[in-house]
C-alpha cells in the first residue's frame, strides 16, 4: 500500500472464535470480519478483546493468512503485534506487512513493570529496525490499567523524532480524556493519528482533530459507531453519541469479552461463539439471560450478522 495512506474511522479488536477444543476457528473469524467490514468498521485483530495474549504467535500468523486468503483487504487491518519478546513482535509485524496490513497496533513489552522510557524506546527501535519495511505504520497502544506499562508523551515525542512516518499514531485506552486531549494537542499537528480506545470518546476525539476510535464495541454495535464517525459534523451527533453510550453501559455491567461473545452467539444463532479461552470463563446461563434481556430492553440488534 502507498506510504501516505492513513487509517481513520472506527476499528474493532475483533473477538477470536474458538472451536470446542479451544483451537482458533479461522472460518468464523473470516465471517465476522467480513460482517464488520460491511458495517464500515476496520479490523484490529489481536487486540485486547481478541484474547490476543491467549494466542501464540504461530496461531496469529495462521489466522492472518486465513484472512488474506479469504480476500479480506490488508489495508483495512491493524493487527495487534506487540508481545513481551521483541523477536515475537518482529515476526508478527513482518507477517502483517507481508499480507499488506495498513498498520499495526503495538503494545509495549508488558511483563516487567517500572521500566524506563529508555527501555521502551530501545524495544520499539529494535522492532522498527529489524522489520526494516518503509511501509510500516505503528500505532502505539496505551492501556496502562491492563499493561501497567504506560506510553508517555515524552516517549511518543522521542519515537516521532527518530521514526517520523513509521510511528503513525496511538490507541489511547486510558479512559482519561485529559491524556487523549494532550496527545491530540501535542502530536496531531505532526500527522500523528490519535484513536480513542472507547467510542464513548469518539465524538470528542473527532471534534479535536483525532482519527477515530478502536473499540471493543465495534464487535457488537459496528454500524451505529461507524455512522457517527461519518456524521460527526451533523446536528444530531451528540444524540448519536448518547445512544452509543447507552449500549456500552449495558455491556459494561458484565465481563466484557465473554459478554460480547455471548451476544454474538445469541444474535448469530451460533452457540459456539460463546467460547472463551482460559483463564477467561464463559458467561453463565443466568448472566447470558440477563445480558440479552438488558439488550432487548434498549432495542439492541446486530443486523446482518446471521
Amino acid at each position: 500500500m502507498h506510504a501516505s495512506t492513513r487509517l481513520t474511522g472506527v476499528f474493532s479488536p475483533v473477538v477470536t472464535p474458538f472451536k470446542a477444543d479451544l483451537s482458533p476457528d479461522a472460518a468464523k473469524l473470516v465471517s465476522i470480519c467480513k460482517w464488520m467490514l460491511s458495517q464500515e468498521v476496520g479490523l484490529a485483530v489481536f487486540g485486547t478483546n481478541s484474547e490476543a495474549n491467549s494466542l501464540s504467535v504461530g496461531e496469529k500468523i495462521e489466522l492472518l493468512d486465513a484472512l488474506a486468503e479469504a480476500g479480506v483487504p490488508g489495508q483495512r487491518m491493524m493487527p495487534g503485534t506487540g508481545c513481551c519478546a521483541f523477536t515475537d513482535t518482529v515476526a508478527l509485524t513482518r507477517h502483517a506487512m507481508k499480507i499488506g496490513a495498513g498498520g499495526v497496533l503495538m503494545l509495549p513489552p508488558f511483563y516487567y513493570k517500572g521500566v524506563s522510557d529508555d527501555g521502551l524506546f530501545a524495544s520499539y527501535s529494535e522492532v522498527i529496525q529489524r522489520v526494516g519495511d518503509s511501509r510500516l505504520k505503528i500505532y502505539v497502544y496505551h492501556i496502562p490499567q491492563v499493561s501497567n506499562v504506560p506510553i508517555t508523551l515524552s516517549l511518543i515525542e522521542r519515537l516521532l523524532k527518530h521514526y517520523p512516518g513509521t510511528i503513525a499514531g496511538v490507541k489511547d485506552s486510558s479512559g482519561d480524556w485529559s491524556n487523549t486531549s494532550a496527545m491530540l494537542e501535542r502530536f496531531q499537528p505532526q500527522g500523528f493519528d490519535v484513536f480513542a480506545g472507547s467510542e464513548s470518546f469518539l465524538l470528542a476525539t473527532l471534534r479535536a482533530g483525532g482519527a477515530g476510535s478502536i473499540t471493543a464495541m465495534g464487535n457488537a454495535n459496528p454500524g451505529p459507531i461507524a455512522k457517527l464517525a461519518r456524521e460527526w459534523k451533523n446536528s444530531d451527533a451528540d444524540a448519536q453519541q448518547e445512544k452509543l453510550n447507552i449500549v456500552r453501559q449495558t455491556y459494561s455491567k458484565f465481563p466484557v469479552i465473554p459478554a460480547l461473545k455471548a451476544a454474538i452467539a445469541h444474535y448469530s444463532g451460533d452457540a459456539g461463539w460463546a467460547t472463551v479461552r482460559p483463564p477467561l470463563v464463559n458467561l453463565g446461563a443466568d448472566q447470558t439471560r440477563a445480558l440479552i434481556q438488558a439488550l432487548d430492553g434498549i432495542g439492541f440488534t446486530m443486523p446482518g450478522l446471521k
